[in-house]
């Protein structure tokens, strides 16, 4: 089945705002920079929109060159925040993304100020010690030890705008594609074409679709709002239709990591090929 790739998404700092690209680079853990950051409270624990909906309307913003100079910046709805080098090494901290422990670099006294003052908690912006390693749940990778790093698990997320479309139908009204925070956005397929997909394809790229991706209730928040939907939607649609009992929850998307062709660059309007 021939697609076409409609959206390249990033999001620099887990659960804060992704950033839309027309070209990507394909690193071994994803997309280059793609949760490469992350917020932690002094215990060191990751926060997410689970703990804190406004961390939907804070904005990154890359300058970085294929070298990996360049800085990422950060801004909030009260104006511009901290500029921070994408290659910062502060001081080593160990932190906690799920039931993994990893090694970070904290990002400093002004990223931390800027966050806590504006969340009304001590908080600190971490970098992913590229140094260290966390691995993918190898039950789902067929044994290969993947790399990811502060993604909830996997390297990248796909999801076709169809299923979003379909979704949409049931609920009764618009929804925008932030709300489910894919890094690829495929058209040009039926709606959840990519449920029944093993592999996508394109030149000398080659990505395994992996576990299906359950969701929180991170869909139910505006993202140009940072506020919960009161009626539960869209996860309440989704728990009528698309329960998983297996993975004991609702899911909406696939997983995936590449097999081949890291180092490529993929780009918006790139076919590919679901196989």
């Amino acid at each position: 089945m021939t697609a076409v790739i409609g959206g390249l998404y990033i999001y620099p700092v887990k659960s804060a705002a992704g950033i839309s690209l027309d070209t990507a680079r394909l690193e071994p853990y994803g997309l280059q920079h793609d949760r490469e950051w992350m917020i932690v409270d002094p215990a060191g624990r990751f926060i997410t929109q689970r703990d804190e909906g406004r961390l939907a309307l804070l904005r990154t913003a890359l300058d970085s060159t294929t070298s990996g100079a360049g800085t990422l910046r950060l801004s909030n709805p009260q104006g511009a925040g901290p500029v921070v080098a994408l290659a910062h090494e502060g001081k080593r901290v160990s932190v906690q993304v799920w039931g993994a422990r990893c090694d970070a670099f904290d990002a400093g006294t002004e990223a931390a100020d800027f966050l806590s003052e504006w969340l009304g908690r001590p908080l600190r912006l971490v970098r992913f010690d590229p140094a260290g390693r966390r691995l993918s749940n190898q039950d789902w990778t067929a044994g290969r030890e993947v790399p990811t790093l502060f993604t909830d698990g996997y390297p990248m997320l796909v999801l076709s705008r169809a299923s979003i479309e379909d979704l949409a139908a049931r609920v009764g009204h618009a929804l925008p594609v932030e709300r489910f925070r894919p890094n690829l956005l495929i058209d040009g397929v039926t709606a959840y074409a990519e449920d029944d997909a093993n592999r996508l394809k394109t030149g000398g790229v080659e990505l395994a679709l992996t576990k299906a991706c359950t969701r929180c209730v991170i869909t139910t928040i505006d993202q140009d709002t940072g506020a919960r939907h009161a009626g539960e939607e869209p996860l309440a649609t989704l728990k009528r239709y698309r329960y998983n009992s297996e993975l004991r929850g609702v899911v909406f998307a696939r997983n995936a990591y590449a097999i081949e062709g890291v180092g490529a660059i993929l780009a918006r309007g790139q076919e590919l090929s679901l196989e």
